[in-house]
């Protein structure tokens, strides 16, 4: 049974899916283009090793005479990556994931070849390249991602590893990428750039996380209290919000207890906890920061399915 899900030809997702990807695969190469490569920092992924064989192989071709390109190098090392992806793990590398490779390398390759200072930085400074430089590739592999589609490469390898292992697809893939930092150790000898490039890594799987799940600054509250029939009319007619009741036993005291399960937001988590500290001291609140509500008052499962 084929992974790969079906999407009608110029549709509606299918023109928003490749512009995902030809807006993010842009914007990946920038970062690269722009902040990481000039520094040698190796990220990872198939793209950390085409940047130490550009460096190691300048001077060495007459027509490369800096070096094998970045993103040629990339494209040569994700093409049998995905067909053995393919052939081990099924047919979860579609259409999709193999134009985001590809135009991710054309871009690098292209962005360079329009730069007239070929590979000095944009800024000097290495952390503030490596802050930028992870931001925009995180931002624009969770643009690929939001497409459906992989980043391929690493990934792949990890998805093999995990295949044949016991071990988590999340933690091989760290495993993965820190193999390929050691390589830039091991190829420039400078102890910065594995410690650099664990940083980008690091902002890199931050900035995904929050362009997959959005930014929410809602707080998800557990409320025990013996006043809850104030608390729940407070959430209900002053902060127009609903909630839940939960059914609960105390454990020392063995007592029945309602629990009011409601999600607010930061300005209205301030006004609530005022209005329990007035009527409850006592009160027990477990305070949760949320990274996507769905349902009534907030984004409709429907609305992001359609936007998906």
């Amino acid at each position: 049974m084929s992974f790969v899900p079906k999407v009608k030809l110029f549709s509606r997702k299918w023109f928003y899916d490749y512009t995902l990807i030809t807006i993010g695969s842009f914007i990946l190469a920038v970062g690269f283009v722009y902040f990481i490569t000039p520094h040698r920092i190796v990220p990872g992924g198939v793209y950390g090793v085409a940047i130490v064989v550009h460096y190691l192989t300048q001077g060495l071709f007459s027509f490369w005479p800096d070096g094998i390109p970045i993103g040629l190098f990339g494209l040569i090392l994700n093409i049998p990556l995905t067909w053995a992806g393919i052939k081990i793990l099924g047919p979860k590398f579609g259409v999709k994931t193999i134009t985001g490779f590809v135009l991710t390398s054309v871009f690098i390759d292209g962005i360079t070849m329009m730069r007239p200072d070929g590979d000095l930085p944009l800024v000097t400074d290495v952390l503030l390249s490596c802050v930028f430089g992870g931001v925009l590739i995180g931002f624009g592999l969770g643009l690929v991602f939001k497409s459906r589609a992989t980043s391929g490469g690493s990934d792949i390898i990890a998805m093999i590893f995990a295949k044949y292992t016991r071990l988590p697809l999340g933690r091989l893939m760290i495993y993965v990428d820190s193999v390929i930092v050691l390589i830039g150790l091991a190829a420039f000898q400078d102890w910065a750039i594995p410690l650099y490039s664990w940083i980008v890594i690091f902002i890199t799987g931050k900035v995904i996380d929050l362009t997959l799940e959005g930014a929410d600054y809602n707080k998800a509250l557990f409320i025990v209290s013996k006043n809850h029939e104030s608390i729940r009319q407070k959430i209900l007619v002053d902060l127009e919000r609903g909630g839940t009741y939960l059914e609960g036993k105390g454990l020392f005291t063995n007592d029945e207890k309602q629990i009011i399960f409601t999600v607010v937001s930061r300005r209205e988590l301030a006004i609530l906890e005022d209005y329990i500290t007035e009527i409850d001291p006592d009160a027990f609140i477990t305070i949760m920061d949320t990274k996507e509500i769905l349902g009534e008052g907030f984004q409709s499962l429907r609305a992001k399915k359609e936007s998906a």
